[in-house]
């Protein structure tokens, strides 16, 4: 009898490597859950808190794992590694053009949205710069977009030097380098005012 328990418990598996496996797919789905939950990238100490654990190593193998997941089935969800370590879940690039149109919760309203627009093209700018063009509505979006970790600032004299984040590039799928930021934003801007002349020819 305590013969054919052991067997019930043991169906081919030993039990240890039974729970680790069990364990490590837990695990998976926790970084999973966590980076969609997130919309951002998260960075290998946000992940380890999630995991509850001290071992970098262990959820960067964690991270790797569920990206090469990603990678090998066909998906409309990818997962990317950024730099400085830090990985986000997100919708392929190729894919986003077809569902634009259905995302009716925009980042951000037209105001902050132009005024970050502005920031970013002529990074790094004085706030008062900002202010002086945008008017004194501006002072809330700038502190709108800081609290979105979209904007940072830093002391310049008397004033202050507005900039984007790396999370803003990552967010918007841009390059880190502000030079070649400011390539793609002119591209966009251009595609932008194409899209609204058809759009108001077709209305």
């Amino acid at each position: 009898m305590q013969e054919a328990e052991k067997q019930e418990l043991n169906p081919g598996i030993p039990l240890p490597q039974k729970q680790s496996e069990e364990k490590v797919q837990n695990d998976l789905v926790l970084v999973e859950a966590a980076l969609y939950a997130a919309g951002r990238p998260l960075d290998l100490n946000e992940l380890c808190s999630i995991l509850k654990t001290r071992s970098k190593n262990k959820a960067r193998k964690l991270a790797k794992t569920l990206m090469q997941g990603y990678a090998s089935r066909d998906s409309a969800l990818e997962i990317l590694e950024l730099k400085d370590e830090r990985y986000v879940l997100q919708l392929k690039a190729d894919l986003t053009p077809f569902v634009r149109k259905l995302v009716n919760k925009p980042l951000l309203s037209a105001g902050p949205l132009k005024t970050l627009s502005y920031i970013a093209y002529r990074q790094p700018v004085s706030q008062k710069r900002v202010i002086d063009l945008r008017g004194h509505h501006a002072y809330g979006h700038v502190k709108q977009l800081k609290e979105m970790s979209l904007v940072a600032s830093e002391r310049s004299g008397r004033s202050s030097l507005l900039k984007t984040t790396e999370y803003f590039a990552d967010y918007f799928g841009l390059s880190h380098d502000a030079a070649t930021m400011k390539r793609e934003l002119k591209h966009v801007f251009e595609d932008f005012s194409k899209q609204e002349g058809s759009e108001s020819q077709d209305g």
